[in-house]
């Protein structure tokens, strides 16, 4: 993927409660100079427009310092709200989610807006001089400084709307499913070199002695697997005449001294190769989405399972986050995964990635929800509900098998920890429906997978 650490760094930027109102303040500072210099210069006549300010230098101190303090009270509630909200968030939806919440661009524009204003109101009352010293009250500032106190009382009603709505469970797992829709669009079309339509034809281009000729290449820090330079992979796999293995997956664990890549010939790596494949990996000390496909998953699964628990006991919750999964994996199961098997220009194998593969995304999705709602009847019934949405989409019996394995599990808790007949009915039911949408016979998947 190009520019991924470009992209790291504009999405720690988007995180960040300072960049954003950091800009707006530097504009406030800007307009401010602009507007004294024009009130300085006289090159157009102000006074007779009625609705610039037309008082005296008392007058105007007495605005822009109202103004003044008053933003700074607004903006210190904000903040406190906007804390507030954070703890929700990290108790109600899970410490993972505060990243969301972080990179929420309503509340920065708020914060931005009260700051900015603050400051701008202190750089043009710094300059008004009263009749002791050469008269000067910049009318045209004075008169921006109230627009901006106008225009703040609106934020201000906004901010009250949006921070009671970024809270509510139905925006915050709607966020979650759109970040799964971003990040599925964005992976899957994107191609590593050039792939080939077969993993068979890819298998047999792999040099015979590659497990004893092939040295690890072992990385150098510690840390979460955040991306993959592919472009930069490749150019190493071309440049140095290499065939390399990736061996990590973008949101695994990396600790120092673990095999990233295995390289083939041994021959040919050199410590300098070594530290250019490591610059390919990008490390964090967080799990982001922007390779990782399975961390929106895991963020919807882990408010399902917060719902679930008997200090909430929201199953309905768990409802929609179950529905938003089904819709995420029937996009994914929609899609023809890439080929593992990565080709330069010249059709030579260059590089072997690490795929994703859907039983363990469709794993994510489903089983700690169902070890959680076993004995939900509701639960249990959306969870098969979900696998009849999904089998339409899918474009391979393999992936359907897979769905079965799930379906067969589901309906094997249920009837251990379901007692009713009435609801055993109705779970029964649904199953059947489930098993006919995949159109798989019932018995051993074993064989098959």
């Amino acid at each position: 993927m190009k520019h991924l650490k470009l992209s790291k760094f504009w999405d720690s930027l988007r995180s960040s409660y300072w960049f954003l109102p950091t800009l707006m303040a530097a504009g406030a500072i800007a307009l401010a100079f602009t507007l004294l210099a024009l009130d300085q210069s006289n090159v157009t006549d102000i006074s007779a427009l009625s609705w610039i300010y037309q008082g005296g230098a008392d007058g105007a101190r007495a605005v822009l310092s109202v103004i003044a303090g008053s933003m700074v009270t607004v903006a210190a509630t904000a903040f406190s709200i906007t804390i507030v909200a954070l703890q929700l968030a990290s108790s109600h939806f899970g410490p993972r989610l505060l990243r969301n919440f972080m990179q929420d661009q309503g509340n920065q524009i708020v914060l931005g807006t009260f700051i900015a204003t603050f400051i701008y109101c202190l750089l043009v009352l710094r300059t008004i001089r009263g009749e002791d010293y050469q008269l000067f009250v910049p009318q045209l500032s004075v008169t921006v400084g109230v627009l901006l106190a106008m225009a703040s009382i609106g934020v201000l009603i906004y901010f009250i709307h949006h921070a009671s709505t970024i809270i509510q469970v139905s925006h915050v797992i709607a966020d979650v499913s759109h970040d799964l829709e971003q990040v599925t669009n964005r992976l899957f079309p994107e191609d590593l070199g050039r792939e080939i339509d077969s993993q068979d034809a890819g298998a047999r281009d792999m040099p015979t002695d590659f497990e004893v000729a092939a040295q690890p290449v072992r990385s150098k820090r510690t840390g979460y697997l955040q991306g993959i330079e592919d472009d930069a992979l490749m150019e190493v796999a071309c440049d140095e005449n290499l065939l390399l293995q990736v061996k990590a997956y973008p949101g695994a664990f990396i600790i120092e001294g673990s095999p990233l890549v295995m390289a083939y010939p041994a021959s040919c790596v050199t410590q300098a190769i070594g530290d250019r494949i490591n610059q390919a990996f990008v490390m964090g000390r967080e799990l982001t989405k922007q390779q990782n496909v399975e961390f929106p998953i895991e963020q919807l699964v882990e408010i399902a399972l917060r719902a679930l628990s008997p200090a909430i006991n929201d199953p309905f919750t768990a409802i929609r986050c179950i529905d938003r999964l089904a819709d995420g994996l029937a996009r994914i199961a929609g899609r023809e995964l890439p080929s593992s098997y990565r080709y330069d220009p010249s059709h030579t194998l260059r590089v072997i990635a690490a795929p994703v593969k859907f039983e363990i995304l469709a794993d994510t999705a489903f089983s700690q929800i169902r070890q959680y709602g076993s004995g939900d009847t509701v639960v249990i019934g959306r969870l098969l509900a979900a696998i009849a949405a999904i089998a339409p989409f899918t474009r391979h019996f393999k992936q359907r098998y897979i769905l079965q394995q799930h379906l067969e599990a589901i309906w094997s808790s249920s009837q251990q920890q379901i007692h009713h007949k009435q609801d055993l009915e109705t779970v029964e039911k649904q199953y059947h429906a489930a098993l006919a949408a995949l159109q798989l016979p019932q018995p051993s998947i074993k064989t098959i997978l």
